[in-house]
């Protein structure tokens, strides 16, 4: 089996650069100051009634505090948000940037039938060894001052409904097409880069890359970003008590050269805190078949462990700690500029606890090993789109109904042009190849082939170019009107559906008809009939469900004691 990426302390970007695993994980808790004030003595039944009234209101307080903290550290692998009494000390210190640094522009939410649109939050764990503390806790000597990378990508979806929320992880190893950023702090313009490791977006500019990145690949519009560093993990593994996490056997994540994250635990369930929770997050060998798949489904386990500890409200009961918490929390933190206070947080968070730990799932992107990049991943097709549709079309994960799934899909059609068609060999029509448009290779030679095949059925004068324009899907472009009939005839010849057909814009110059291959058609003569479309998530994206807490980290042949 190949080996995905560096080790924990290895060399994972691209063959070369920092491989460092966990990336981060820090985990505010909504800490604050306790302030309490006298009633004077006084004993009338006013008072009596005041009293309980402000002490169900400092109840109710401390368990939305316990809450917040819970749920936001779901959203930052350990870190809980930041709000209580001193509100706008912390306000002040969160750091924020711009959300997308791409030149697409996100489309917009369809509403439900209720009017309720989805959030989405990409969580991004950076390598950064930019402080101190970070330094220390990270390792690599070496990269100190080098580009972070983002080691841990997750985009959290809340449903529409705010009934479930669906998690996916992409392994930062993934080989991709990172589209054109620019750094709006300086104006620097980063070129799109067609194959590229996908944890190096983050220094084209900052977290505004890794989500053009996710949105250029999925499709997905990204509401908010969510960016941590090292630091957290320990501070809220220590808060909470610990979290807890199982392995099949003992394991020792060193290799004879001195590699590895140095987590060392006995078989069965132990309650890691402080630099084992780091451990744990960043180990890559020892799990599994040794690659950073296995440190990706690691990850989920330990935060949908944490969000199980956080809701049994045993833990985060001391006010001091809790600001303690909030402080390292925030300090660590950089938000989408879409999260403009630490209320957002908080608004998040009042979502995120509607909904049970049973209607939680966490997934990892479907992919495959690379055969361009030995040792790399690419992402599969079709189930990757598969699960990158779910999202889109708020579909839950786990399998369960809900007002996404129980809508009945809109059919359009597309009329049949009154602009009459000529006889197939008077029809000029150029072949491209845009089969790469899905951020994979292209397909190589696709326009000869469907030129061919084109020519067979009469189309004598179709031609190819060399020239690639990637396409997620196919595509027939004509350049005035009079040529939508033939345009149409072309698309009909070889079973493209006519709503593939479509007139180019006048600035796009275009003359004649032009038929682009896209990814949706790398194979075949004839265009692949539509699928009937799945609602069950694929075996390959290895869903965990957010209450099994009886899952269990297999361990590497050679690293147990």
């Amino acid at each position: 089996m190949p080996s995905v990426g560096g080790g924990a302390y290895g060399n994972g970007h691209g063959g070369n650069g920092n491989g460092h695993g966990g990336g981060g994980g820090e985990g505010p808790g909504n800490g604050g100051r306790s302030h309490r004030r006298g009633d004077g003595g006084r004993g009338d039944g006013a008072g009596e009634g005041r009293r309980a009234g402000r002490s169900a209101r400092r109840s109710r307080r401390k368990r939305a505090l316990v809450w917040t903290a819970g749920v936001l550290s779901f959203l930052i692998l350990g870190t809980a948000g930041a709000g209580y009494l001193y509100y706008e000390h912390l306000n002040s210190k969160l750091k924020k940037e711009d959300l997308n640094l791409g030149s697409k522009d996100m489309a917009d939410h369809k509403p439900n039938s209720a009017g309720q649109t989805p959030v989405n939050i990409l969580l991004i764990g950076s390598d950064a060894r930019d402080n101190k503390a970070n330094q220390k806790l990270g390792g690599g000597r070496d990269t100190f001052g080098a580009d972070p990378l983002a080691d841990v990508q997750m985009l959290v979806h809340i449903s529409a409904d705010r009934s479930n929320i669906s998690v996916l992880s992409m392994p930062r190893d993934t080989m991709l097409e990172i589209p054109e950023c620019r750094d709006k702090k300086n104006g620097k313009v980063y070129p799109a880069l067609k194959f590229e490791q996908t944890n190096a977006s983050l220094g084209r500019g900052g977290p505004g890359c890794t989500v053009a990145t996710w949105y250029n690949l999925t499709g997905i519009p990204i509401d908010h970003f969510m960016m941590i560093d090292f630091g957290g993990v320990v501070s809220m593994a220590d808060a909470i008590g610990g979290v807890p996490v199982c392995v099949q056997q003992n394991i020792h994540s060193r290799t004879r050269d001195g590699k590895g994250s140095g987590l060392k635990l006995k078989k069965g369930t132990t309650y890691v805190q402080g630099e084992q929770a780091l451990e744990w997050l960043r180990t890559r060998y020892g799990f599994g078949d040794g690659t950073d798949l296995y440190r990706a489904q690691a990850q989920q386990m330990y935060m949908t462990a944490m969000v199980r500890e956080l809701r049994k409200n045993t833990k985060l009961t001391d006010p001091n700690k809790l600001r303690k918490l909030a402080e390292a929390a925030i300090d660590s933190l950089t938000v989408s500029d879409t999260i403009n206070s630490v209320k957002k947080l908080l608004d998040i968070g009042n979502d995120l606890k509607k909904v049970p730990a049973s209607r939680i799932t966490t997934t990892t992107m479907p992919n495959v090993y690379s055969t361009r990049r030995p040792g790399k991943v690419e992402p599969m097709a079709g189930e990757a789109e598969d699960v990158f549709r779910m999202i889109r079309e708020d579909i839950p994960l786990d399998g369960k109904a809900s007002s996404a799934t129980k809508k009945k899909p809109k059919t359009e059609t597309t009329p049949v042009s009154d602009d009459p068609a000529a006889a197939p060999g008077e029809i000029r029509v150029r072949v491209q190849n845009g089969t790469d448009g899905d951020g994979l290779g292209p397909a190589p030679g696709r326009a000869g082939e469907i030129a061919g095949a084109l020519g067979a059925k009469g189309f004598t004068r179709a031609t190819t170019t060399s020239v690639r324009n990637p396409q997620a899907k196919t595509v027939v472009r004509y350049g005035a009107d009079d040529l939508e009939g033939d345009a149409q005839a072309v698309a009909k010849s070889l079973g493209i559906p006519l709503s593939a057909v479509k007139k180019a814009p006048a600035s796009d110059g275009l003359e004649g008809i032009t038929l682009t291959v896209g990814a949706d058609w790398r194979q075949g003569q004839s265009f692949p009939k539509p699928k009937p479309k799945s609602n069950k998530v694929p075996a390959s994206a290895k869903a965990i469900k957010g209450d099994d807490d009886k899952a269990c980290m297999p361990v590497q042949p050679g690293f147990t004691w």
